[in-house]
C-alpha cells in the first residue's frame, strides 16, 4: 500500500489528468444525450453544449485537481479560463478536424485508427498546453 501512495504522489499530476479527462468524456456523453435523447434537440447543438459544459468540466477540474492553480481574482481565473477554451479550441480544431480529416481522406487510414491517434495526441497537447501555458506555476522571486 505504501509503494501504492508513493506511485500516485510521484505521478499524482498526470493520474489526477487521466482521471478526470476520464470524468469529462462521461460528463461529455452524457450532456449530449439529455439534450439530444430525452429533449430532442438538434444533435449538432446538443454536441454544441455538450462541448461547452465538458470543457467547463475540464476548467474547473483541472484547476483544482490536477495542476492547483492558485489564481483567485477575478481578472486571473478569466485569463486562466479563455486560454483554457482557446486552447481547447486550437487542438480539436487541429487534430479533431484537421488533422482527423487529413489521415481519412487524403492518407486513406482507417476512421478508427485515425480518431484513436488523433485522441492520444489531443490528450498529450491539452496537457502540455494546460501545463506549460495555462497553469504554468509562478516563479518565486527570493531576491
Amino acid at each position: 500500500m505504501k509503494k501504492i501512495k508513493e506511485l500516485y504522489l510521484k505521478y499524482k499530476e498526470i493520474i489526477n489528468y487521466l482521471f478526470f479527462g476520464g470524468c469529462t468524456t462521461i460528463v461529455n456523453f452524457i450532456s449530449y444525450y439529455i439534450p439530444a435523447r430525452i429533449i430532442g434537440i438538434d444533435e449538432v447543438i446538443s454536441n454544441s453544449i455538450a462541448w461547452c459544459i465538458s470543457v467547463l468540466f475540464a476548467y474547473v477540474t483541472n484547476k483544482i485537481f490536477v495542476f492547483s492553480s492558485k489564481k483567485e481574482n477575478l481578472v486571473g481565473i478569466l485569463k486562466e479560463m479563455f486560454s483554457f477554451i482557446f486552447a481547447r479550441l486550437f487542438t480539436g480544431a487541429l487534430c479533431d478536424i484537421g488533422l482527423f480529416a487529413l489521415m481519412i481522406n487524403i492518407l486513406g487510414i482507417n476512421d478508427i485508427v485515425s480518431k484513436i491517434t488523433t485522441q492520444i495526441l489531443v490528450v498529450i497537447l491539452n496537457y502540455v498546453l494546460s501545463k506549460l501555458v495555462i497553469f504554468k506555476k509562478e516563479k518565486i522571486n527570493l531576491e
